[in-house]
């Protein structure tokens, strides 16, 4: 079985999700024969600058920083629940190609889950940004990743073209948000959904595939 998880690094819903994923799976009988895969996506391609995700907030819902701020302090406490301790008050925002083209390479010398690990608990717990060359040569070398491997990516437009067919292949499946999980291309889950949504789709995911 294959999971496609279209998902950001800097949203902080892609992380719970994936955490509620790991724990349906580790219950799974059949764990061994499920592969997780990472799907870019891009919920802000057009940004430029890095910036106070905050700030960015409450520009793009019109909304005070104080509201932005409880509602951070809503998620901070659901992540909690996860096991998870957000600094979502401390992260900036800016443009991710580059992290999500690191994450395709990654998956190639087999690095990808465990950079993408990396990427997230840096990044919500610890507060570290990871758009400048420089943000992710220090994510890289953490998980062991060859540095000149990771220059000759960043300082080319290597993966480009993958990102941007995984945006184009969410668009075509009606995705327009994430976190998004797709079972074997036949089940989706939406968003970080309760833990027994994984379970039951799993399970019915697998049971379609035997009967197939």
């Amino acid at each position: 079985m294959i999971i496609d998880v279209w998902s950001d690094v800097v949203c902080p819903w892609c992380f719970i999700g994936r955490r509620r994923l790991q724990r349906a799976l580790a219950d799974f009988p059949h764990r061994d024969q499920v592969v997780v895969r990472h799907r870019a996506f891009q919920l802000q391609p057009e940004i430029t600058d890095v910036v106070p995700t905050t700030q960015l907030l409450a520009r793009k819902y019109g909304a005070a920083e104080s509201q932005v701020t409880q509602m951070q302090a809503n998620v901070c406490a659901i992540a909690d629940g996860e096991g998870l301790c957000y600094k979502l008050d401390e992260t900036l925002s800016g443009n991710t190609l580059d992290a999500h083209r690191l994450l395709l390479m990654a998956g190639e010398v087999g690095k990808q889950d465990e950079l993408l690990e990396a990427m997230y608990h840096g990044y919500f717990e610890e507060g570290r940004p990871l758009f400048s060359h420089q943000d992710l040569l220090a994510i890289t070398d953490h998980v062991g990743i060859d540095q000149r491997l990771v220059a000759d990516v960043l300082d080319s437009d290597q993966y480009r073209d993958q990102v941007l067919a995984d945006g184009q292949k969410a668009a075509a499946l009606g995705v327009n948000g994430v976190p998004f999980f797709v079972f074997d291309m036949k089940f989706g889950i939406s968003g970080a959904q309760p833990l027994e949504a994984f379970v039951q789709t799993l399970e019915a995911a697998w049971k379609a595939e035997k009967e197939a």
